[in-house]
């Protein structure tokens, strides 16, 4: 069986593509191998900077011969039914063959293909795919119409078996296959020829290419460790800038230099990222220190000095983009010491969302809701709603503004230059989190209010004027939102009731559509730059005179802000109703999502939100965790079938008798021990699962649960429960109900599948 080659060469190809070019090509050839006929025993796709190559093992020498019948219309059909058939065949009228059939005589089409051969095949699929080829973005050039992500080159197609290899021909926009490449840019040998695919890469690496990428990503990590090491530092790991690395250079030098001692006193995210950003460096941090003091550069060429000039000119940029830098974070330090006034009035003209007002309007509403949350979760109140204030103050910094990724970090660095609480600078760094699955959640208390503020605001807003996700377009990031309260919520183990957060964050902005006479935006800025500036007092004092604002003190506010603003109309209720079901709705949607990644069933789910308190997700998990583990129990899962069993009966027999047997059972009328000990045994376990349900002991109320299964098992196996003795029949269908009553106090046991 013949190997395939293939190498398609160009122009530099886009680093942040090449991962998903080896992908589509190695899906659209192989794909359109199989289908015309022809199998393979493996593949492997690679990239370098100028090429993509794939490799096919194992493949088969020709297609097999195709037979194939098909069925027409009646021959009594009309013309133009039987010529449609015959355009579809490809045949004439005299090929066809006449049967008898049910209905008659009918035309059928017997299609022979005989096989083809690979080289036949192969130049068939590749010149599809090529032209086919799903680039994000791509372009033409010269007078062809082909298009290509950057200027396509030469193109490299053999087939290779132990006689020798032989070239697929094939032709794109004038680029006809051979069996020639070549190297490096700088440092190759001009263009060779190759046999197959070992000889390919052994020869490529003469010529100064690496060709798979996972083994330059080791090279360039390993290069860089040597380096650090040896001075006594560590370089900072970065696995998406190694992968991108990766993708720039065809044979990786690492190369290291030190930062220059003006640029140290920087924030070490600031050098980080200004490296990472603007050249591609790696950072290397002194342990000792914990500074960044050094970075590593990957050269794509080996020069006689070892470097040194490239390092000698990559310093010199850096030094212009440090200073740059160095400046923004000057000038920022001086507006943060001095209020911070200057950004304030920047966010009044900064929109939000043209339907939901300015950055400013937001900071608005989510002090608010910090305030709110504060009082539910017992907190700090002063210092969330300064913290609230203050989040999102370095938006207009010239260092966000230059690198939007270091958004909160830099905040976090003003307000404590600005001589705020620790817990305040927190907050603003970590409101944004978390931004994905694997980011950390915040964890200090003002951190966690104020992320939840922004959080709810956020879903509230777009829940208000109907911009909610749809299908896979979420692009205001509202299931991020979403999963960040949901694992807020759960890591910190908080016990917040949902519902009064997200009913209070809706009806905040059918509120303020209700207001008559709202002060003029530089008005409402003046009152929060004087409260800003209160905060700023308070809280360089002492704070151990600052109380926790209690719940019924935060449940009076409401109710004051509520009277202040006017009530709403029974239109807006109504609104603000459904639109707080449906976002409650979407958070159980989004719960379930996340549990199903951690082992939990989406019925066993179903079956907890069902119950009372569905909106506290910290109670809830406990419930569906102790459930789910109740469920691998052998116990546990034959007494979900014992219920459902008693569940069917008595919902058959209430619909039939048209009464609800719910009065309690009286074990006076038991018969035989069977019946007796089901009595006793489910006193027992109610005496164990009430307990256990008020004090929150999941699991024990659950076994409690499952101890059961014995006892019911054994009743269903010597009872009939539609005895002919309408006293006994009532009382066990009573029974039914009690068993019913039993396990649903725990979750509701009817949607559990299977």
């Amino acid at each position: 069986m013949p190997d395939l080659l293939i190498e398609l060469f160009s122009e530099e190809i886009p680093a942040r593509m090449q991962g998903m070019a080896r992908e589509a090509l190695k899906k659209l050839v192989t794909d359109g191998l199989v289908e015309a006929g022809l199998t393979y025993a493996s593949a492997g796709a690679f990239s370098t900077p100028r090429r993509l190559v794939l490799a096919v093992e194992g493949l088969t020498a020709e297609s097999r011969p195709v037979r194939e019948e098909r069925k027409g219309p009646n021959t009594s059909a009309p013309p133009a039914a039987i010529e449609g058939f015959l355009r579809s065949t490809g045949l004439v009228l005299e090929q066809l063959e006449r049967r008898a059939d049910k209905k008659g005589e009918v035309f059928f089409a017997v299609i022979e293909k005989p096989g083809r051969k690979a080289p036949e095949i192969v130049a068939e699929v590749l010149d599809a795919a090529i032209r086919a080829f799903p680039w994000p973005k791509s372009m033409r050039w010269g007078n062809g119409t082909l298009r290509w992500v950057r200027p396509l080159q030469s193109i490299l197609c053999l087939l290779t078996t132990e006689a020798g290899h032989e070239v697929v021909p094939l032709t794109v926009e004038g680029i006809h296959s051979g069996d020639t490449t070549e190297g490096h840019r700088f440092m190759g040998i001009g263009r060779f020829t190759v046999t197959g695919l070992d000889d390919y890469a052994a020869k490529l690496r003469r010529a100064k290419v690496m060709l798979d990428p996972a083994e330059r990503e080791a090279a360039i990590w390993s290069g860089a460790q040597n380096l650090a090491f040896a001075a006594g530092m560590e370089v900072v790991p970065d696995p998406a800038l190694l992968t991108e690395i990766a993708g720039l250079v065809e044979w990786p030098v690492p190369l290291m230099g030190r930062i220059a001692e003006g640029f140290l006193h920087l924030p070490p995210e600031v050098l980080q990222t200004s490296m990472k950003e603007h050249q591609k460096f790696f950072s290397v941090r002194n342990p000792k220190t914990a500074r960044i003091e050094g970075f590593v550069t990957v050269a794509n060429i080996e020069t006689p000095d070892a470097g040194e000039t490239i390092l000698k000119g990559n310093q010199k940029v850096l030094a212009a983009r440090l200073s740059d830098a160095r400046f923004f974070w000057e000038n920022d330090l001086r507006v943060a010491k001095a209020g911070m006034a200057e950004w304030l009035d920047g966010l009044a003209s900064v929109t939000f969302h043209n339907r939901l007002g300015s950055q400013v309007e937001r900071i608005e509403r989510i002090s608010a809701r910090a305030s709110e949350i504060s009082g539910m979760l017992g907190t700090n109140a002063t210092l969330a709603e300064a913290a609230a204030i203050l989040a999102k103050v370095d938006l207009q910094s010239a260092m966000v503004g230059e690198f939007p990724e270091l958004q909160g970090t830099m905040g976090a660095y003003y307000l404590q230059a600005a001589g705020f609480d620790r817990s305040v600078a927190y907050a603003a760094r970590d409101h944004w989190s978390p931004k994905g699955p694997d980011d950390a959640v915040p964890s200090d208390e003002i951190s966690v209010v104020v992320a939840l503020a922004e959080k709810i605001d956020l879903l509230a807003g777009f829940w208000r004027i109907d911009e909610k996700p749809t299908g896979s377009k979420d692009p205001f990031a509202l299931r991020r939102a979403a999963l960040g309260i949901i694992r807020i919520i759960l890591e910190n183990g908080l016990r917040i009731p949902l519902l009064l957060m997200v009913t209070n964050a809706i009806e905040s902005f059918f509120i303020a559509e209700n207001r008559k006479h709202l002060p003029k935006l530089d008005a409402r800025i003046s009152d929060m730059k004087e409260t800003l500036e209160l905060y700023r007092r308070l809280l360089r004092a002492d704070l151990g005179g600052v109380t926790v604002m209690a719940p019924g003190e935060m449940e009076t506010r409401i109710q004051r802000a509520r009277a202040i603003a006017g009530m709403l109309s029974l239109e807006q209720l109504m609104e603000a109703n459904t639109k707080k079901t449906d976002l409650l709705a979407f958070f159980h949607d989004r719960l379930k999502v996340f549990l199903k990644d951690q082992g939990i069933r989406h019925d066993v789910i179903d079956a907890c939100l069902s119950m009372p308190g569905n909106d506290d997700l910290t109670l809830l998990v406990k419930r569906a965790t102790a459930l789910a583990e109740t469920l691998k129990t052998e116990d546990g899962a034959n007494l979900i079938q014992g219920f459902k069993r008693a569940n069917n009966i008595l919902t058959q027999a209430e619909a039939k008798d048209g009464v609800e047997y719910s009065f309690g059972p009286d074990p006076k009328f038991a018969e035989g021990p069977e019946e007796a000990a089901l009595f006793k045994a489910l006193d027992a376990a109610e005496a164990k699962i009430g307990p256990a349900m008020a004090a929150e002991d999941f699991p024990a109320a659950m076994a409690a649960m499952a101890a059961l299964r014995a006892p019911i098992d054994a009743f269903f196996e010597a009872v009939q429960i539609n005895t002919d003795n309408p006293v006994i029949r009532r009382n066990r269908l009573n029974l039914l109900h009690r068993i019913r009553a039993v396990c649903s106090g725990v979750a509701d046991l009817t949607r559990l599948e299977g």
